[in-house]
């Protein structure tokens, strides 16, 4: 159930649990506090904590509706589920793809019922005398537990490569790729050796006059029957074993960076997606490349990955010291902040949550995010509510 959020920008709104994104992680945590919600209406538990998903986008369906449009899941959609609802099978060949990834989310949040205000944004969060002041463009609202779950989409990063500036053709990232239509019969730069790079180039490869992916290293593709499934439980598995003192358990890492999918094992296996080293600078012209050649380019598609959007928590204190100066976070229970009890982190990657960031893996430890809560939620110590 999507709201119209209070258009009283002074308006301060109480609430227990305010959760930061309605994307998929978001909308997993607002499942296990919905699980709450109902239990307590039944009576299995004296109270829930209230909670509302402060949702930035206009619509359903999180970054999902902003990717490119080939772009589909690694594993079938049986394995690509948030708790308590099935995905639909799709239609065709290959792993849902975006939009049937939307439409499911989309479903979701009605199926629940989840209290959503959108449009919504949150500009920072601040400590409070019992918890936190949530500010937005649409009002305050006062809680004592903040889950972020606002992922990656909104900071593309790029590399400051020597030269970029001066580069005369178009430069785009993943976040503003909408398509290979644009670069027909054109000289394309694909960037980037991990999973976007080689699907976005095995997507401009049919259309453009000819494609270079250049990439740091030889890309490393790992074996053709991983998918998405399989890597949420080798990740699994890894926090078991950590969790029992094995110093050295297999990762996900060490299998490799490109899930192979179906456009990339075809372009793969005909030969076309070859990569080349990454160059050295940009001339108005094209790349440089490592050998001194430098080639000619019409377009730039930078590859190269996103940042965690924290910047409504930069404020707080403390922050960051963990992996890629992310917050720190406890164990075992890796989406809590050590330096902000009550303010968790949910579905940006392995720094608080191995497989946390997929479909398939940010359920776990959306319901451990919510346990914990309930928990000191039931003590009474921490809710004013």
């Amino acid at each position: 159930m999507t709201n119209s959020a209070p258009a009283d920008t002074e308006s301060v709104h109480q609430v227990d649990v305010v959760i930061i994104g309605a994307g998929q992680a978001g909308l997993a945590a607002g499942f296990y506090l919905n699980r709450l919600r109902r239990d307590a209406r039944t009576g299995r538990i004296p109270a829930a904590p209230s909670f509302v998903l402060l949702d930035a986008e206009e619509t359903p369906g999180g970054s999902w509706q902003h990717y490119w449009p080939s772009l589909e899941l690694f594993s079938p959609a049986q394995f690509s589920s948030l708790s308590g609802y099935q995905m639909p099978i799709n239609q065709g060949p290959n792993n849902p793809g975006k939009d049937h990834v939307v439409e499911y989310l989309t479903t979701y949040e009605q199926r629940y019922a989840l209290p959503i205000e959108r449009p919504v944004t949150v500009t920072r969060v601040d400590p409070d005398e019992h918890a936190f002041v949530v500010h937005t463009d649409r009002g305050r609202w006062r809680c004592c537990w903040v889950i972020s779950a606002t992922g990656s989409w909104n900071l593309p990063f790029v590399p400051d490569v020597p030269g970029r500036e001066t580069f005369e053709g178009t430069q785009v990232h993943t976040h503003d790729y909408a398509g290979p239509e644009p670069y027909a019969d054109q000289q394309v730069v694909v960037v980037g050796g991990a999973n976007s790079g080689a699907q976005i180039a095995a997507d401009v490869l049919p259309h453009a006059a000819n494609v270079d992916w250049a990439t740091l290293r030889e890309p490393v593709y790992l074996p053709d029957h991983v998918d998405g499934r399989a890597l949420f439980q080798i990740a699994s598995r890894r926090v078991r074993a950590l969790a029992a003192g094995d110093e050295e358990p297999v990762s996900v890492g060490s299998l490799g960076d490109i899930i192979v999918v179906p456009s990339v094992k075809a372009a793969r296996d005909a030969g076309d997606l070859v990569s080349r080293r990454m160059f050295v600078e940009l001339t108005p012209a094209g790349p440089r490349w490592p050998d001194g050649s430098v080639s000619h380019a019409d377009a730039i598609i930078w590859c190269t990955g996103f940042k965690h959007d924290l910047r409504h928590v930069s404020g707080l204190a403390g922050l960051g010291g963990g992996e890629d100066d992310a917050p720190r976070t406890q164990s075992p229970l890796l989406t809590a902040s050590v330096d902000h009890p009550g303010l968790y982190f949910l579905g940006y990657g392995d720094w608080c949550g191995p497989a946390s960031a997929p479909l398939i893996g940010v359920g776990t430890w959306a319901r451990d995010t919510v346990a914990a809560i309930a928990a000191e939620f039931a003590s009474g110590a921490d809710s004013e509510f």
